[in-house]
């Protein structure tokens, strides 16, 4: 099993959706996030006066998802996400060792 995190613009989040759900995956959790990667950030123009907004928004979706799963989840977010331009966001793929679901007590891939 694997965890996938992925950052991506927020206004990419429903392509995102759609494309996993094509792609199979059996659901998200979904957090509205700030931050920045090289691009460190950008400058804005507000009433005539510049400043600098370090931390940009961002939508962090994280699934867990079976081993057989990762290369079209991932393929699936990196397709719709990309818009050629800095600041698309980044993919994390993670050894997840353990599931548990709580309702039923179902372990490993039964419980994604």
């Amino acid at each position: 099993m694997k965890f996938i995190v992925a950052v991506i613009k927020p206004i990419k989040l429903e392509d995102v959706r759609s494309a996993l759900g094509e792609a199979k995956a059996s659901g998200m959790t979904v957090s509205e996030v700030k931050g920045f990667g090289r691009q460190k950030g950008q400058t804005e123009l507000y009433r005539g006066t510049e400043y600098k907004v370090d931390f940009l928004p961002k939508i962090k979706i994280e699934l867990a998802v079976q081993d057989s799963q990762v290369d079209a989840v991932v393929e699936a977010i990196r397709n719709v996400a990309n818009t050629g331009k800095v600041g698309d966001g980044k993919i994390f793929v993670y050894q997840l060792d353990r599931a548990i679901r709580i309702r039923t007590g179902e372990t490993g891939e039964e419980a994604l």
